[in-house]
Parts: C-alpha cells; sequence; structure tokens
C-alpha cells in the first residue's frame, strides 16, 4: 500500500458520510445556506480543492425571485436576494443560458493554461481572483428541459489549485451535486410554502396553520390593539379611473396603511376590498398593552405622512389625491379559522372587530381622518382629545370617541 492510499480511503469515507449527511439533511429541519455551507465545507475537507461554490434558486415570493449563495473556502457564505424587478440581469451573459439551449447539464472550464476558455465574463472574473477550473451544472426539478424560469438548481464548482480539478474530483462533485438537489428541493418546497403563507396569511398565523390549525374552528381568544382603516372615494375612482390605474392607485393606498402596519411589528390580516383589518398582539401586562398601542399609534401617524407624500408625486402627475379613515381599538377577539370545512380564512372575529370597522365609520361624519375608542386612547394620554359619546351602528351603548391630536 502506498503512503497516499490510506489517505485517499480516508477522503472516500468523508464522502461517504457526506452523502449521508445531506439525505439526513433532506429528512431533517435546515435552512438552505446551512445546508450548502456545509455541503462545501465538507467536500474541503474531504480532500475536494474547493475554492468556491455557487447555487442559485427560484422562489416563490411577492418580492423575491430568486435566492443566490456563494461560498469561499477563506470568507464563508454570502447571500444574495433578485428582486422580480431586476428582470433576468445576468442570465443573458451566463454559463447557463448556453447550457439550458444547448440542454447541457454540465460544462467545464479551464481558466488558466493553453487550453483555456474565458468564454463568459463570470469566468474573467473568477480567473482575477484566483481560480483555475470551474465546473458549472443546472439540475431542474421534474426531470424537464431547464429554461430561465425553471425550478431546479444552476450551481458551479470552482478551485483555485493550480492543476485544476481532477476526473475523481468531477466524479465527487457529481455524486454529491444530486443528493445535495435532493435535500435543495425539499428545504425549497418547505420555504415555499412559508412564503406563499406568509404573504396570504400574515406571518403569525402562517405560522398557526403551518403547525396544524387548519380545520375550522382552530384558533383562540387574544387580546390585541385591532386597526381598521378604509379608502376614501374609492367607488368614484373606480368609475372614473381604468382599469390598470386604479388598481395602480389602490396598491399604493395598501403600501402606505398595511405598510405602516408591517414595518412598526403589526399584522395584517385581510384586505376587505379597499380596506385593511390589522391587529397589533397583548400579550401579558399592562406594559405590553401601552406598548402595542405606541407602535399601532406610530403606524398610524406614519401611514398619515406616506400618503401625504404620496399626494404630492400624485399631484405633479396630475392624478387624484388619495385619503382614508382609520380606527384605532382594544379589545378581545377570537383569531383563527372561519368559514366552510373545505374553505376557510384565518382572521379575527368578535364584537372588538365589530367595533372598530363602526369606529372608522364616524370619521367621515366627524371629520377626523383618526379615530380611536377609549379603550385605546387611555393606554397613551395626551395624544388624543375627546369628541364626546357617539351610537355606533349595531353597538348597544353609546361610546366616547376620541380624535387623534395634532
Amino acid at each position: 500500500m502506498t503512503q497516499g492510499e490510506p489517505l485517499a480511503q480516508e477522503n472516500a469515507t468523508m464522502i461517504d458520510s457526506l452523502a449521508d449527511w445531506l439525505m439526513d439533511q433532506a429528512l431533517g429541519e435546515t435552512d438552505l445556506e446551512s445546508l450548502f455551507a456545509g455541503c462545501c465545507q465538507r467536500l474541503w475537507s474531504a480532500g475536494v480543492p474547493l475554492w468556491r461554490g455557487y447555487i442559485a434558486v427560484r422562489t416563490l415570493h411577492p418580492l423575491i425571485r430568486a435566492v443566490a449563495l456563494t461560498w469561499r473556502q477563506d470568507s464563508g457564505l454570502k447571500r444574495e436576494e433578485y428582486l422580480h424587478s431586476d428582470g433576468l440581469r445576468g442570465w443573458e451573459e451566463s454559463p447557463f443560458r448556453r447550457m439550458a439551449e444547448s440542454g447541457t447539464r454540465l460544462l467545464r472550464r479551464h481558466l488558466i493554461g493553453d487550453d483555456a476558455c474565458v468564454d463568459f465574463p463570470i469566468l474573467r472574473e473568477l480567473r482575477d481572483q484566483g481560480a483555475t477550473d470551474l465546473l458549472a451544472y443546472v439540475i431542474p426539478f421534474g426531470g424537464v428541459d431547464f429554461t430561465a424560469t425553471s425550478e431546479g438548481i444552476v450551481g458551479t464548482w470552482s478551485t483555485d489549485r493550480a492543476s485544476g480539478f481532477t476526473e475523481q474530483d468531477i466524479r465527487t462533485l457529481q455524486r454529491i451535486e444530486t443528493r445535495f438537489a435532493v435535500a435543495c428541493k425539499t428545504i425549497i418546497k418547505a420555504q415555499i410554502a412559508t412564503n406563499v403563507l406568509n404573504a396570504y396569511l400574515g406571518t403569525k398565523a402562517a405560522q398557526e396553520v403551518l403547525e396544524g390549525q387548519i380545520r375550522r374552528g382552530d384558533g383562540e381568544i387574544i387580546h390585541a390593539v385591532i386597526w381598521y382603516t378604509d379608502m376614501r372615494n374609492s367607488t368614484g375612482m373606480a368609475d372614473s379611473l381604468p382599469p390598470t390605474e386604479f388598481l395602480q392607485s389602490l396598491n399604493s393606498y395598501f403600501e402606505c396603511s398595511a405598510g405602516a402596519v408591517l414595518d412598526h411589528g403589526g399584522e395584517v390580516l385581510r384586505f376587505v376590498g379597499d380596506a385593511v383589518l390589522a391587529i397589533f398582539p397583548i400579550e401579558g401586562s399592562e406594559e405590553a398593552a401601552h406598548n402595542a398601542c405606541k407602535r399601532a399609534l406610530a403606524a398610524a401617524k406614519d401611514a398619515q405622512s406616506r400618503i401625504a407624500m404620496l399626494n404630492r408625486e400624485r399631484e405633479k402627475a396630475d392624478l387624484l389625491p388619495l385619503a382614508f379613515g382609520l380606527s384605532l381599538h382594544v379589545g378581545d377577539v377570537m383569531y383563527g379559522n372561519i368559514g366552510t370545512p373545505a374553505r376557510i380564512e384565518y382572521s379575527v372575529i368578535g364584537r372588538a372587530a365589530n367595533e372598530v370597522a363602526r369606529l372608522e365609520g364616524l370619521t367621515k361624519r366627524l371629520g377626523r381622518p383618526v379615530l380611536a375608542s377609549g379603550e385605546f386612547a387611555r393606554q397613551l394620554p395626551g395624544s388624543w382629545e375627546s369628541l364626546g359619546q357617539h351610537q355606533l351602528p349595531g353597538v348597544g351603548s353609546p361610546i366616547e370617541v376620541f380624535a387623534l391630536r395634532y
């Protein structure tokens, strides 16, 4: 047995362990970053002269089109996100486009020496940083031909060893790629499910559903600040504006109102036509109630600032100004699933939820854009002025109504 044989055997054992580890990760709970960094580090430890690893995957997210991870042996992991608004930036000049067009799933490029071929910008960039050899691969999910919009993985392995990858290195990388792709697919599908539920239900409701609260009637009684906003003159705008322009205006209003809620730690539950129903949950002490009300008030002021800034831009573009009424209340609500057994919605119901909607209706009659109930206003004395007792439709007794003091 030669001196190198024990080391070769040890490296082969480590590669076997890596293959098993990837399958364990596919069945366990991990994230894409930990999976990729762990895979790259284990390859390097097993004797594969890996200098850089790169993968990119498409995702299903309202803002993010794709995620890319880069691992460097000397600097660790870096994550990049590509937005839908970025289009297919970088795809046109990438090796992956040529591979997709030619139906090739593996492409090798020597970056130095007599047989060097640096026919893509990224190859020249990596060569200038010290890379000597690169292996690019595409693995579509579902066995279909790969395109720019396919589900799957694209990636590269690079080395800075002067002699480049050996044939054994390449066989090892190809063996690991398949198992890595299986683990990636499991993680990506789980993340997509979370992304979709977060987008449609909100973060807390999505977590409850993923943890098993999916049947009608599943839920709990919670104490919360309840927020309700309603857009002004939406019916008139819908009648007078082209549909695309009205939809743009509606989304701009939502960015001002619902966007402020999210940025201040609240949770948007429903878009009821052009209204926004949201909560700031209160857990425990009187201090928690005060803090939740404080965040809700900050969101209300932020929403007003945003709509004022938006209207200045709309005025320049000769567009109609936007406005909304906003109400704030504190109470107990049922937070959970409602609907039919086969088609349900996660939301809040109860007396307090009805009261906050009725309270918002007073903003038009009283001419004050932001109103609060006494339960809310008493948490933040000094910010509100009393408008006296008012009868809310469908509510038994009159309540004291407060307007925001400017």
